[in-house]
């Protein structure tokens, strides 16, 4: 480089600050940029900076794991270097291999549950149908009792009536 191209380039580094670099872009186009540690103008320090140009700029629409996992790690300076393809796709693989292999043991389990209940060596599990709220006053009964009624398993909390209003008990 000449060395005027060079004054003016730090003079552009001085006045607004270094370029954005294109670090990478990942298999659905998005690019990735940092934008390295420099000082301002006026002296202060200002942190690399690491973002991506989304291919659909409606940010919004994004969801948690749009963006591959490698480079958001990278952006949120996880990690140092940003991730190679090879990478990205060993991880992918990986990650395909895992669901599988669950997907095949949950299949195992499920023969193992229904063979054991066939053979009697685990009881099926019990299915209880609940009709109402337990702590509403009258459960399972049409009509409030007025004193507490107890079989067994079952309990029927009393219903409190109020005093009627026309009693002289607090005159």
């Amino acid at each position: 480089m000449s060395r005027a191209w060079q004054a003016l380039r730090a003079l552009r580094q001085r006045l607004v600050g270094p370029a954005k670099e294109l670090v990478g872009t990942d298999q659905f186009g998005n690019k990735y940029y940092r934008v390295p540690k420099h000082e301002s103008r006026a002296g202060q320090i200002i942190p690399e900076r690491r973002f991506v140009e989304a291919v659909d700029r409606e940010a919004y629409l994004y969801q948690t794991g749009d963006f591959p996992a490698e480079w958001e790690a990278w952006i949120r300076k996880k990690r140092d270097d940003p991730p190679t393809i090879e990478e990205i796709l060993r991880n992918e693989n990986y990650r395909e291999e895992m669901k599988q292999k669950v997907k095949d043991v949950s299949e195992k389990d499920k023969l193992l549950q229904a063979k054991e209940y066939e053979e009697g060596l685990v009881a099926e599990p019990s299915h209880t149908q609940v009709k109402g709220h337990a702590s509403a006053p009258y459960y399972g009964k049409k009509e409030p009792s007025q004193d507490p009624t107890s079989t067994a398993n079952t309990f029927q909390p009393g219903a409190w009536m109020p005093p009627a209003s026309g009693s002289s008990q607090n005159k």
